[in-house]
Formats: C-alpha cells, sequence, structure tokens
C-alpha cells in the first residue's frame, strides 16, 4: 500500500460537522490525505469554506441531489480519470464516510493496517461510536427473510425481540472478523472490489445502500471485515434529523428494494406483497407518530 489516502464524502448543506470531519483526519492517519467532496446540492456554503481552508480539499459538484451512493460513484469515477489524483492516491484502497464523522487517532491506518491480514476481504469497517460514547452496532448480518424483516416491522414497537438483536449482533463483544455488512456511514474499500460489483446500487437513495453493497460484495467473493481497533465517532447530524418522516419513508422504501431484489421470483410475488404491505403500515404507524411529536414539540 502506497501514496496519499483518498477519503470520499458527500455533502448536503453539513454545517459545522464538515469542518471537525476534516480538522479530525490529521490524527486518523500519518499518511497525507486528498479529501473529495461530492456536493449533493449544499445551500450553506461549508463546502466552498472548506475547499478554500483546507488545501488536500477537492470539491466536486454533482449538479443535483443524487443520493449516498451515486453520488460517491461519481467521485470515485472522477478521481480516477484524473491523472494527478489517481497518480497520488493509494492505487488499492480509497475511504468513504460521512461528513458527520469525526475521526479518532489511527483510525484510518488501523483499517489498512487491516488489509493485510484479511486479503479477500473488499470492504473493512471501524467500531463507530454514538455521541453518548455507546457503540452503535454497525457490524451486522445480512437482513436474513425473517431476521431482516421482523427487525423492519417489530423493532420501534418492541425493543428486546429477538430478531434484532440477532441482526444487529449487539450482543457480541467487538473483535476483528467478517461479518455480514458495514455501515456506510465509514468504510475502507478496495478498489479492485469495489470495480468488481460496479460501486453503489444508484436505486438507493438514501439508506440500505451499504447493506447491498456489503452482500453483493460477499456474492461475488469477498469479505466485509469488523475491525473495532479503528474507531471513529458518527454525530449522525448531516441530514437525518431534517425530516424524520421523510427519511423513515425513504428507508422502508429502500428496504422493500433489496428484498424484492433478493426473493424476485414469479413464485415470490406474495411474499413480495406480504413485504411491501406490512413496510407499508409499518411507515404509516411510524410516520405518523414522528409527525405528532414534530407538531406537538412546535406547539409548545
Amino acid at each position: 500500500m502506497s501514496g496519499d489516502v483518498v477519503v470520499v464524502t458527500v455533502t448536503y448543506s453539513p454545517g459545522p460537522h464538515l469542518d471537525r470531519f476534516l480538522a479530525s483526519l490529521g490524527h486518523a492517519t500519518e499518511r497525507r490525505v486528498t479529501v473529495i467532496i461530492a456536493d449533493n446540492g449544499s445551500t450553506d456554503g461549508t463546502p466552498e469554506e472548506a475547499a478554500e481552508r483546507y488545501p488536500n480539499v477537492r470539491l466536486m459538484y454533482m449538479g443535483a441531489n443524487l443520493g449516498y451512493g451515486s453520488a460517491v460513484n461519481r467521485a470515485v469515477a472522477a478521481y480516477l480519470a484524473d491523472p494527478e489524483l489517481a497518480a497520488a492516491g493509494d492505487p488499492d484502497f480509497f475511504v468513504v464516510a460521512n461528513p458527520d464523522v469525526v475521526w479518532g487517532p489511527r483510525s484510518i491506518d488501523d483499517l489498512l493496517a487491516a488489509a493485510p491480514r484479511w486479503p479477500d476481504a473488499g470492504a473493512f469497517g471501524p467500531l463507530i461510536r454514538d455521541p453518548d460514547g455507546s457503540v452503535y452496532p454497525s457490524a451486522r448480518h445480512q437482513p436474513s427473510l425473517v431476521r431482516g424483516g421482523m427487525h423492519a416491522v417489530v423493532g420501534p414497537f418492541w425493543k428486546s425481540n429477538p430478531w434484532t438483536a440477532a441482526y444487529r449482533q449487539e450482543r457480541l463483544e467487538p473483535s476483528e472478523r467478517p461479518v455480514g455488512w458495514l455501515s456506510g456511514s465509514c468504510l475502507l474499500l478496495r478498489r479492485q472490489a469495489f470495480d468488481a460489483v460496479a460501486g453503489f446500487d444508484e436505486r438507493y437513495f438514501m439508506y440500505m445502500e451499504d447493506v447491498d453493497l456489503g452482500d453483493r460484495l460477499a456474492s461475488a467473493g469477498w469479505l466485509n471485515v469488523y475491525v473495532p481497533s479503528a474507531e471513529v465517532l458518527h454525530d449522525k447530524g448531516h441530514s437525518t434529523g431534517r425530516d424524520p418522516a421523510r427519511n423513515l419513508a425513504a428507508h422502508h422504501t429502500s428496504t422493500y428494494t433489496f428484498l424484492a431484489d433478493r426473493h424476485s421470483g414469479w413464485r415470490q410475488a406474495p411474499l413480495r406483497w406480504t413485504i411491501r404491505a406490512a413496510l407499508a403500515a409499518r411507515v404509516r404507524l411510524v410516520v405518523g407518530s414522528s409527525r405528532r411529536r414534530l407538531a406537538k414539540g412546535r406547539t409548545r
């Protein structure tokens, strides 16, 4: 492994998160870092400010809000097409991360150090902490029909259900190991593997694109490896808090796309109808509850 570490991040009016992201990168690696900001239509001026303040930042305008996976794909393609960037960057790996990540000491170096131990791994993910210091269950099983479906349908109402616990692997002690998929909020990706599966599936505007990527990497013979010696903090404030109802609806749309893809035969049509109906009912319940809470908060 040689060359600069190339870090791709996707912005959509990220506010102060982006500066914390960039300022903390110096703690994450001893190697030089080139940051590519794939901007999906920010209006707050922070990507432009970052490009002026940090000489290692390249700002690329997507021209519209393309969603996370599409913006990453285009930024990676543009980086590889740029002779200067392609020559300076690591030929084997690059990092994809949300702009509301704060990097822990040696977090990128620890991910890179794991790569020789797992030559068949296409993706590596760190231990992710929530702002309160708790560990976010970012290394999970693939959502099988029963496990994933029950988690999606009953998870918001029955927090301790066994399907969610199994899916999230939240009762396991953190250890370096292969998993079903890794959170897309921070990934070290092997370029050969990413190219082999044609990157992120651009049908996913937001949510489930990382689940889908992990599944397709595994189907192509690559591993997804959890590396808890690397730690980052994920503030989750970049987009999820702006319109919870819209985001919940988008999550369910992506969940249906993922499950329907994997149960696409004509004999499984009744199963797909059942999944769609169950998710639609959950959307109505959860979104309705979210909007009532927001309305109640505005009237106080």
